[in-house]
């Protein structure tokens, strides 16, 4: 897919959020943990649910499908792209941001360098 395919299809994806993203979006929107999210954001061939530009930070949630094998190895190379793009991924299941935002949070200020609130 080329760039302007990328962005269109990053643009849907902010208007189809589902459930978790929106969620965890209410808690990372604006500066709410010190540093600046965007949501749904294009980093060459791969959409981002959550990055932080300010501190190289993606967060993704995953549901059910990344348990299959197929989509595991996805994730793999993804995530190994990004980082050799000095992106570090951090990765939560939706039951986590449903169960356990503190947790979750906790996580995401750990990985960030983030000050307490």
């Amino acid at each position: 897919m080329n760039k302007i395919g990328i962005i269109k299809k990053a643009r849907l994806l902010r208007k189809e959020d589902t459930k978790t993203e929106r969620i965890l979006w209410k808690t990372l929107r604006g500066t709410k943990l010190g540093v600046r999210f965007r949501r749904q954001h294009p980093i060459d061939m791969y959409i981002l649910d959550f990055y932080s530009p300010k501190s190289k930070l993606c967060v993704e949630l995953d549901g059910s499908p990344h348990k299959m094998k197929e989509n595991k190895e996805y994730d793999e190379i993804r995530e190994e792209y990004l980082r050799i793009k000095g992106i570090k991924t951090l990765r939560f299941w939706n039951s986590e941001i449903e169960k356990d935002m503190d947790a979750v949070l906790e996580k995401i200020r750990k990985e960030s360098d983030f000050s307490p609130l």
